[in-house]
């Protein structure tokens, strides 16, 4: 049966911060068929084991398919029952009798719905994962590219939003993959604590299974290719919560990103651009418009996600076994949470790859000062003639005479006496190569490709 809720995405802004390929794993569907996988791998585990009759296993897995039950119908149920869990056991427990009563007895035997919901979780959770991995490795790949082909293409550097020091746009991007390695390297160590079993009964203690409970949790962690923790972690939710700060700070990294763009895109510097596309970035009004649409999504995220992060960090306080509020906090906020760490990559993935580079402008902004950008090469180069002090306090005036006068600074210098008299004109010359002067750049650039590497 089909209901309004089975959408991938529903309203309106779904597509544009959350994509489709993530929000299908996180439909209401997607959550119950996650519960209905542990229900089916728990009573395929305890027949193996001994624990119900090997032939009530195959009639409960039948009924394990999440298109054969009414959401809407559910949902009203888990509203007085608690969770989702409770109704959606009744309505399997049900579907099975109706077929095989006998076997109908063996539903959900010794687990509790916690077991359920967060073994569910955590199986949508790693289809997340997948995805997400996926994508950081394509964002990798096409910020490597970009470092490489931009090593030696200079910019200017912003300090404050102000022009600084000459870089390169491929220092710049370098520095962006540096951040997305380290997010690439935290989330492969959070899975092996994160893709773990959640089965532990009522309390915790597998006590309605006797002697048998940890030989059905070990054959139940194998059948949904999980692994078994230590414990049940009913009222221990780090895991969780550090996937969900784990992708908060990737946002965070992401926003640094499309904030950077976005401010390159500006048409008073229009260094760097989104892909264009028909109907991409436009105006209702003003048909010259190409705004930073991806940036923009990206950019709310980045604003939302941190809170949703302190949602979960705030639901840590449990009460005792298992929780009361904290747990059921996770419920929306985690998928949420996801969900829009994931859309965000998906956008920077796409800005990344097709990234419109304007090598020229580049080049042409790092003279708009009119050599102001390179006063402090001509400082350090003065400086080992005459001190660094006395150097800075020449440059800088030079450099309020060029200001005032409108003129370059090479010029101004050039007439300064004082200046001339320890540098050469070829070496002044030399000093305003904005090349010249971007330090290690390639060399920092090589070593972020060299982790990338390995």
């Amino acid at each position: 049966m089909t209901t309004p809720t089975d959408s991938v995405q529903s309203g309106l802004f779904g597509p544009l911060f959350h994509g489709s390929a993530m929000a299908a794993v996180f439909t209401d569907r997607a959550h119950l068929q996650g519960m209905l996988d542990f229900e089916a791998a728990l009573a395929r585990a305890e027949a193996r084991t001994g624990v119900i009759p090997a032939a009530a296993a195959a009639p409960i897995a039948m009924q394990c398919d999440a298109s054969l039950y009414d959401i809407a119908e559910l949902g009203a149920a888990a509203a007085t029952a608690g969770n989702s869990a409770i109704p959606l056991v009744k309505a399997l427990t049900a579907r099975v009798a109706a077929r095989d009563k006998a076997a109908a007895g063996f539903v959900h035997w010794g687990a509790t719905s916690q077991d359920a919901m967060d073994t569910g979780l955590v199986l949508q959770l790693r289809a997340a994962l997948a995805l997400i991995e996926a994508d950081l490795s394509g964002l990798s790949a096409a910020l490597a590219a970009l470092a490489t082909k931009h090593r030696q293409t200079p910019m200017v550097g912003r300090t404050w939003l102000q022009h600084a020091l000459p870089i390169t746009f491929g220092l710049k991007a370098a520095g962006w993959l540096d951040a997305i390695e380290r997010h690439r390297e935290r989330i492969a160590e959070l899975k092996l604590r994160l893709l773990v079993l959640q089965f532990g009964g009522a309390a915790g203690t597998l006590a309605a299974l006797g002697d048998k409970g940890l030989v059905v949790a070990e054959a139940l962690a194998a059948d949904l290719k999980l692994t078994l923790p230590a414990t049940p972690w009913h009222g221990a939710r780090d895991r969780v919560v550090e996937l969900g700060t784990a992708l908060a700070l990737l946002t965070g990294s992401l926003g640094k990103m499309a904030r950077d763009i976005a401010l390159l895109m500006q048409t008073d510097v229009g260094e760097a651009f989104e892909p264009a596309g028909a109907g991409r970035g436009g105006s209702s009004t003003m048909p010259h418009k190409r705004n930073p649409v991806a940036c923009a999504a990206v950019l709310a995220a980045a604003t939302r996600v941190p809170h949703l992060a302190g949602s979960l960090l705030a639901g840590m306080v449990q009460e005792h076994e298992r929780g009361l509020g904290g747990w059921h906090a996770e419920w929306s906020t985690l998928p949420e949470l996801v969900q829009l760490s994931a859309g965000a990559l998906a956008h920077m993935a796409e800005t990344i790859g097709d990234l419109e580079v304007d090598a020229a402008r580049m080049r042409s902004n790092l003279d708009a000062t009119k050599g102001l950008i390179m006063a402090e090469a001509v400082s350090m180069a003065l400086g080992t003639q005459i001190g660094k002090q006395a150097a800075h306090h020449l440059v800088e005036a030079a450099s309020k005479r060029a200001v005032a006068e409108k003129r370059h600074l090479r010029d101004v210098l050039s007439e300064d006496t004082a200046i001339m008299q320890h540098l050469k004109r070829d070496e002044l010359e030399k000093l305003f190569d904005p090349l010249a002067y971007t330090g290690v750049a390639t060399d920092l650039i090589d070593r972020v490709l060299a982790v990338r590497r390995n």
